[in-house]
């Protein structure tokens, strides 16, 4: 698409009465917004996208991490993300850089930003010195996804309807290395998405209903 007609699908994203009902409902809600000290804090700071698909119904983007030992997430189902990087100028800088190199979608030239969920950490121990900016995207219904790193393993377009379902709602058991907790999930294709992701989609509902 060219330069023309991404100048005219930002304003028609913009009008979408959805979109416009989403960014509302986040403004209701607004998170702690100092990025500030970003260079000077102590904790690892990350962020991630939820990308909202136009069309017929509302889609949102979920990955499929690649198996890695270097990965606290290895396997596990998430939305695309990352660490920030000193090259960013802000955490919504890292969402979108992320997505893009993650996905290939480039929420910087095609997408709208709608607002910022509730910061989130980790509840591990191990991990839990890390802040994790959620942000929330709206992108046309031609947007398309691919896997676009070796640290992704699939992509998936997921309609918000599946998972506000209540058969979506699961639990998933995990063996930690002192003990088996059980958490809660949603199941999608086939896999369970829990822990972080879970609490940030959860959260994503509660405010848009």
């Amino acid at each position: 698409m060219g330069a023309g007609g991404i100048g005219g699908l930002m304003p028609a994203l913009s009008e979408d009465r959805r979109f416009q009902e989403l960014r509302e409902a986040l403004a209701t809600s607004p998170p702690d917004l100092n990025d500030a000290d970003l260079l000077s804090a102590q904790r690892l700071e990350a962020a991630v996208s939820i990308v909202v698909r136009a069309g017929a119904d509302l889609d949102f983007l979920l990955i499929k991490r690649a198996i890695s030992e270097r990965d606290p997430w290895s396997g596990h189902m998430a939305l695309p993300g990352g660490r920030w990087d000193q090259t960013d100028a802000s955490l919504i800088h890292t969402a979108r850089r992320e997505t893009q190199e993650e996905t290939g979608v480039d929420l910087g030239r095609i997408g709208i930003p709608l607002g910022r969920l509730q910061d989130v950490s980790p509840s591990s121990t191990r991990l839990l010195n890390m802040r994790i900016a959620p942000f929330v995207f709206g992108v046309p219904s031609e947007t398309e996804a691919s896997v676009a790193s070796p640290e992704v393993n699939r992509v998936y377009w997921v309609p918000l309807d599946t998972l506000r379902a209540t058969a979506t709602g699961s639990s998933i058991e995990i063996y930690l290395p002192d003990e088996q907790r059980t958490f809660p999930s949603y199941h999608i294709a086939g896999e369970h998405v829990w822990g972080l992701t879970h609490r940030i989609l959860s959260d994503f509902l509660r405010i848009y209903r």
